[in-house]
């Protein structure tokens, strides 16, 4: 909803702000509305208008690239678990409880982190939601099954090594972990939004000001405006992985359940 608000915001603003010139342009004297004083107000506003589109693309690369880092990075997550799981199956039925753990972590995050989704089957702790992406539980269940993993106690070397593996395993699952815990997130501070927003404000209000009065000019301030706002809604949307319309799927840490149910 913030996201919708915001560009909501900026595509009223914008709008009004080409109204409010398009109204000073009637009142103007005809000697602050020449051809030089048209021509000298575009080129100076070109200055803005060519710095305000440098900052939107650079914003826009940032944001997608954290958002693909994180899509990245939760697909590894994903498949250092099914790893896991197999190494813990490889061991025998002694682990089948620190299966029984795995799977109980992964039920909860898929719950936890996608609401709005279906949630996955079986028992499994809840929480009530928590701003942020950072939850203290969901790591203590990890945590909890590192400390059972090497409390394994193997009775041959094939098992010896195998426990080693585990143990490996277990410490990239949780590296991988925070590495998605610290991967930048809502990076767009409001004093930004604000500044950026302001910007936009005084090139349409110059567009209002310095255009022709006529249905076509307003439509295309209207689309312009409305493009304009869209492309913030997708600068915000995706500066937040999680939630929006556009966010990292559960598909891979669902596809992760699934192999840790079929070997059951």
């Amino acid at each position: 909803m913030w996201d919708f608000g915001v560009a909501g915001l900026v595509l009223l603003l914008v709008l009004v702000s080409s109204g409010a010139g398009q109204i000073l342009q009637r009142v103007l004297r005809e000697q602050h509305k020449s051809r030089e004083t048209i021509d000298a107000v575009r080129l100076i506003i070109s200055i803005l208008v060519t710095f305000t589109a440098l900052v939107l693309g650079l914003v826009t690369n940032s944001v997608k690239s954290s958002y693909d880092l994180f899509d990245t990075r939760m697909r590894g997550f994903a498949s250092d678990i099914i790893e896991l799981d197999q190494r813990l199956r490889e061991y025998g039925a002694d682990t089948d409880p620190l299966r029984a753990m795995l799977r109980t972590y992964v039920a909860t995050a898929i719950a936890d982190t996608w609401r709005d989704e279906p949630r996955p089957p079986g028992r499994y702790p809840a929480f009530a939601p928590t701003p942020g992406y950072e939850r203290q539980e969901l790591g203590a269940l990890l945590i909890e099954l590192d400390g059972a993993i090497r409390r394994l106690a193997p009775t041959d070397d094939f098992h010896r090594k195998l426990a080693d593996s585990i143990a490996a395993r277990t410490t990239e699952t949780l590296q991988q972990r925070w590495l998605l815990v610290v991967t930048p997130q809502d990076t767009l501070s409001p004093p930004f939004i604000i500044l950026m927003t302001s910007w936009l404000v005084m090139i349409f209000g110059v567009f209002g000001l310095s255009s022709a009065r006529n249905l076509v000019v307003s439509v295309t301030i209207v689309m312009c405006a409305l493009s304009i706002s869209s492309a913030v809604y997708l600068i915000l949307d995706l500066d937040s992985p999680l939630t929006g319309l556009i966010r990292v799927s559960s598909g891979p840490l669902r596809s992760a359940l699934s192999h840790i149910d079929i070997a059951r």
